[in-house]
């Protein structure tokens, strides 16, 4: 069974929402999502939800990444995602949220901001169901691409490579990072996990049936 995943394909990081946590050219990662999706039996989305009463809003980008004293949210971010707004819409051209197999809202209570698409919570100990899920469906390989690679792409990813003996492909194209250093520190520290990364779509096809996946 092979698996894909789309990781908080949100408006809210990408340059439609500007005042949030705009990715450059995070509204550019749909088809490629679309296309890995392809090569899946089952899609799976994952989604910030947040609150407008969430205890680690700052009200400028200035304020951001500092420590909140919070268990569950380790730093500060300014407003994105919040339910019913544009940012929190997925990406044009994506699924509607109920033609996915599996759906993951997180962040929602005002305590948490979680970045893995697994767990709840930063200590790992309150899932979302996307393990249980997967092991329910006798996941083999995932395929992940989404936003960003940096943050929740790689939380996500190295989630799921301690969760189950399934083999994890992360798709470069459907991927795009905040700041190349972060971005480079996180495709070293999937790959030294175990993730496997290929260049497109069409590279994990070709991956797909040589190794008979």
């Amino acid at each position: 069974m092979i698996v894909s995943i789309d990781v908080d394909a949100q408006k809210t990081f990408s340059p439609l929402c500007p005042d949030e946590l705009p990715v450059e050219e995070g509204d550019t990662i749909a088809a490629e999502l679309n296309a890995q999706a392809a090569l899946a039996d089952l899609r799976v989305m994952s989604k910030d939800a947040h609150s407008p009463a969430a205890k680690w809003l700052v009200d400028s980008p200035d304020k951001m990444l500092q420590p909140t004293g919070l268990a569950n949210a380790d730093v500060t971010w300014v407003s994105h995602a919040m339910v019913g707004t544009k940012g929190f819409e997925l990406l044009d051209g994506l699924p509607a949220a109920w033609e996915y197999d599996y759906c993951i809202w997180k962040g929602v209570d005002p305590e948490f901001h979680p970045y893995g698409a697994c767990f709840h919570d930063i200590e790992e100990k309150l899932s979302t169901g996307l393990l249980e899920w997967l092991h329910s469906k006798d996941a083999k390989t995932i395929i992940v691409g989404g936003l960003a690679t940096d943050y929740c792409v790689k939380t996500t990813v190295l989630q799921l490579l301690k969760g189950g003996r399934w083999q994890v492909i992360v798709n470069a194209a459907a991927c795009r990072g905040i700041a190349p250093d972060t971005v480079e520190t996180a495709w070293n520290e999937m790959m030294d996990g175990g993730a496997v990364v290929l260049e497109n779509a069409e590279s994990i096809a070709n991956y797909i049936k040589i190794n008979k996946l």
